[in-house]
C-alpha cells in the first residue's frame, strides 16, 4: 500500500559519486590509487512511528497512526582501480491505520476512522533492488555513472534507470555534476470499498456489499464513481550540482533539480467528502462522496545550497537551505543546521535541526470544504499549508584501523541517530535508524 507518502521517491534519487586518486612518482614508475580499496558493506536499519488526525485515506479525518520498520544491505564492489558496482537492496514492512480504512469494514470492531481495521489492507511490505555503476577517469577529473532500479508494493510498481556525470577542476576544488533519471510506475488501483459496487454508474444499493450494512444520515447514497483509467506515472528528472571549496576552512555547493511527473497522480484509496453532499454513514464511518482527484501532470523545481565550515578540529558547521515551487500553486521553504562535535579521534556527535514551511496546492481542501463542482480536489494534508520543525541527534563511531571483525569483513564505523518531527497541524512522528560499515580486509 502506497500510504507511507515519505516512501514516494519522485525527485530525490541522485546518481554521482565522487572519487579522486593521488600520484606518487619516480624515476620509473607510476602508481594510481583505487577509487575504491576494498568491498565495503553498509547494514542500515530503521523504525520509524507517526501519529496524526488528518487521514487522506479517510477523506482528511482519521487517525495516520503508522509504524515502519526498514532493514537495507549496501554493497560495494571495486571492479578494477577505475569502476565500482553498488548493489542496494532494501525490506520495508509497516502497519498503518490510515490504510486498514481503505476497507474499514473488514474488521472485527465497528468501522470508525479513528479506529484502525484489523484487515488485510493494514499491512503491507515495500522491496527495492538498485544497481549502480560508476567509471572514474585516469586522472580521477571525470566520473561516470548510471542505475538501475525496481521497486514493489502490492498495488505499486515502480522501474527506475538514469545516469550523472561529474567533472572537476581546478585541481580538483570545484566540481560541477548533472544527473538525469526516469521513473516508470505502474498502480494497481485499489478503492475505497464503499464506492466499488457504484463503478461505471451502477446501483451499488443493490450489490451484495450494502445488504448486511444499515445506512444513517443520508439513506439515498449515489455517489458518481468511475474508475482510472490509466494507472500508469511516469517521471523525469534532470539534476545539476555545483561545489567548490572556498578557502581551507569552508566549502559550499549549490544545486538546481527539475522534475515533470505525468499520469496517475491521484491517490485511488484516498477518499474526498463535499459540502454540498448530504452525509451518509455505515456504523461510525462516513461513506465516501469520491475519489480524490488532481491534474495528470506536475512540473517542480528546487533550488538550494550548502555552506560547511570547519571551525577546528572539534566543530564543524554545516548549514543548507533549498526553495521549492510546483505548477500546483505549492512554494517552500527548507533550512537546516548541523553541528558535528567530535569527542574523540573514534566518537562524533550530531546535533541538528531543520525548519519547513509550505503554502497548500490550489486543489487542496479540508474535510467538508470541496464542492462537488471542483474538477480537482484532495484532502491530503502533505498538500496542505503548514510548518514543521525537526530536531535529530546522531552519534558516530569510527575505527580506520578496524579492529573489530566480523568473519573476512573489519567494522569501520557504527552510527545511530535519532529525529523528531513535529507539524503545526496534528502530525507527528519520530525515527531512529542505525548503520553498521564493514570493510573487507
Amino acid at each position: 500500500m502506497n500510504s507511507y507518502k515519505s516512501r514516494l521517491l519522485i525527485a530525490a534519487l541522485f546518481l554521482c559519486s565522487i572519487g579522486y586518486a593521488q600520484q606518487n612518482q619516480d624515476a620509473s614508475t607510476s602508481y594510481k590509487k583505487r577509487v575504491l580499496e576494498n568491498t565495503e558493506i553498509d547494514i542500515l536499519s530503521s523504525y520509524y512511528a507517526q501519529d496524526g488526525d488528518n487521514a487522506a485515506v479517510s477523506g482528511g479525518l482519521g487517525s495516520e497512526e503508522l509504524t515502519d520498520v526498514t532493514g537495507t544491505i549496501v554493497v560495494s564492489v571495486p571492479l578494477s582501480d577505475d569502476d565500482v558496482l553498488t548493489i542496494d537492496a532494501g525490506v520495508s514492512a509497516y502497519t498503518s491505520a490510515s490504510s486498514s480504512n481503505v476497507d474499514p469494514f473488514d474488521g472485527d470492531e465497528p468501522a470508525d476512522p479513528f479506529v484502525a481495521s484489523s484487515g488485510a489492507s493494514r499491512s503491507d511490505v515495500w522491496t527495492n533492488l538498485t544497481g549502480s555503476y560508476s567509471h572514474s577517469s585516469e586522472d580521477r577529473n571525470t566520473i561516470v555513472s548510471g542505475k538501475l532500479s525496481l521497486s514493489s508494493e502490492y498495488d505499486y510498481f515502480s522501474f527506475g534507470f538514469g545516469g550523472g556525470l561529474t567533472k572537476l577542476f581546478n585541481e580538483k576544488n570545484t566540481e560541477l555534476r548533472i544527473n538525469a533519471n526516469m521513473f516508470l510506475d505502474t498502480w494497481t488501483a485499489i478503492y475505497p470499498t464503499e464506492l466499488r459496487p457504484f463503478a461505471s454508474g451502477a446501483n451499488g444499493l443493490e450489490n451484495g456489499f450494502f445488504s448486511n450494512k444499515t445506512i444513517t444520515g443520508n439513506s439515498d447514497y449515489t455517489p458518481t464513481f468511475e474508475k482510472f483509467t490509466d494507472e500508469t506515472r511516469n517521471s523525469y528528472s534532470v539534476g545539476l550540482g555545483f561545489s567548490q571549496i572556498l578557502s581551507k576552512n569552508l566549502q559550499g555547493s549549490l544545486a538546481l533539480d527539475f522534475v515533470q511527473q505525468e499520469g496517475l497522480l491521484s491517490t485511488p484509496f484516498q477518499r474526498i467528502y463535499f459540502a454540498d453532499v448530504a452525509d451518509s454513514f455505515v456504523q461510525n464511518f462516513q461513506l465516501a462522496d469520491a475519489i480524490e482527484q488532481l491534474p495528470n501532470t506536475r512540473f517542480k523545481v528546487a533550488a538550494g545550497g550548502r555552506l560547511n565550515w570547519y571551525v577546528n578540529e572539534t566543530f564543524v558547521l554545516r548549514t543548507y537551505y533549498r526553495y521549492y515551487f510546483d505548477d500546483w500553486g505549492i512554494n517552500s521553504h527548507t533550512a537546516s543546521v548541523e553541528l558535528p562535535i567530535k569527542l574523540s579521534n573514534r566518537f562524533t556527535v550530531y546535533p541538528s535541526y531543520r525548519y519547513y514551511m509550505q503554502s497548500k496546492a490550489d486543489y487542496f481542501y479540508k474535510f467538508e470544504e470541496a464542492l462537488s463542482t471542483e474538477n480537482f480536489y484532495t484532502s491530503d494534508y502533505d498538500l496542505s499549508k503548514y510548518s514543521a520543525n525537526q530536531f535529530g541527534m546522531g552519534v558516530s563511531y569510527t575505527d580506520i584501523f578496524t579492529k573489530m571483525h566480523m568473519w573476512k569483513f573489519g567494522l569501520k564505523s557504527i552510527d545511530l541517530k535519532y529525529y523528531k518531527y513535529d507539524r503545526n497541524t496534528t502530525f507527528s512522528s519520530g525515527i531512529i535508524t542505525a548503520g553498521f560499515k564493514f570493510v573487507m580486509d
